[in-house]
């Protein structure tokens, strides 16, 4: 079984994006994608991902549908909402993710399992102890205010740091909720 891995670009202080949903602060960085933590890498080892329902909307809004879905593997929304699907393999679910588990793990197999976004999502998966790793790209732009990053209290083990051009990259092992600080 692979990893279930939270992979995703933060600014400096912690958000996904600005309070209008805008990704326009990552879009305009300098990054390799077969560089150190790119997406071409990483892409290739994921078997299966699932996303929140603003992720989802956000690429609704930014694709070109000439262009098509942009994923070969399956992928799973979680929302309540009612979306259009595209043409690649998109699902649609809802309801407490440690019930979706079972399938997304079998959909990845030996691969990784991608949590793209947002935070919350990502923090489900950390709730019921779901969450492998966290890798994240951080930009040199702070927003003041936004969509955070992990909005939970974890505790995190560094495993690994490099730099992709502009973006300062690391990959976390998630150990678990945040323990308690010793007064």
């Amino acid at each position: 079984m692979g990893r279930t891995v939270y992979y995703t670009a933060s600014t400096l202080d912690g958000f996904l994006a600005d309070e209008h949903d805008s990704l326009s602060w990552l879009l305009r960085q300098d990054v390799d994608p077969a560089g150190p933590f790119g997406y071409d890498g990483f892409i290739a080892g994921v078997g299966a991902m699932v996303m929140g329902a603003t992720t989802y909307r956000w690429l609704l809004d930014h694709l070109d549908p000439a262009d098509g879905w942009p994923y070969e593997q399956p992928c799973w929304v979680m929302t309540r909402r009612t979306f259009p699907a595209p043409s690649g393999d998109v699902r649609f679910a809802a309801g407490p993710v440690v019930d979706l588990l079972p399938a997304l793990r079998a959909a990845a197999g030996e691969r990784d399992l991608w949590v793209v976004g947002g935070g919350d999502l990502a923090g489900q998966f950390a709730d019921v102890g779901a969450l492998d790793e966290i890798e994240v790209s951080f930009a040199p732009v702070t927003l003041g205010a936004g969509r955070p990053l992990l909005p939970r209290p974890l505790d995190l083990e560094l495993l690994d740091v490099a730099r992709n051009r502009s973006l300062v990259c690391a990959r976390y092992r998630v150990a678990g909720p945040l323990a308690a600080s010793v007064p």
